[in-house]
């Protein structure tokens, strides 16, 4: 059993116990839950429920496992013949959840 799950504007492929990261959530603690109630798509055994647009009666919960940044991105720029070169770079935030349950 598996589902397609639009949060914060990005999709997922979610199954339960499985752990996902996403967009930092800045108001949500440790061991907190989570609610995904925008769901695109759901699949069970042979079974499978498409939106229109999004399935009606259907949750997914997840638990709030910890914070943390990602792998350095690196911004470089550059103009030829010129001798401009610059290099910037951030890490970005995220949580990990572990999806609990997914109910239709």
């Amino acid at each position: 059993m598996f589902a397609i799950v639009d949060f914060k504007g990005f999709q997922y492929r979610i199954e339960k116990d499985a752990t996902i990261k996403v967009s930092y959530l800045a108001d949500k603690e440790i061991g907190s839950a989570v609610e995904m109630p925008n769901i695109l798509l759901i699949q069970d055994n042979d079974k499978v429920t498409v939106g229109t647009p999004t399935v009606e009666s259907a949750m997914i919960t997840a638990e709030v496992i910890g914070h943390g940044r990602d792998k350095k991105v690196l911004v470089f720029k550059k103009k030829r013949r010129k001798g401009y070169r610059k290099t910037q770079g951030h890490r970005q935030y995220f949580t990990q959840l572990k999806i609990t349950d997914i109910k239709f």
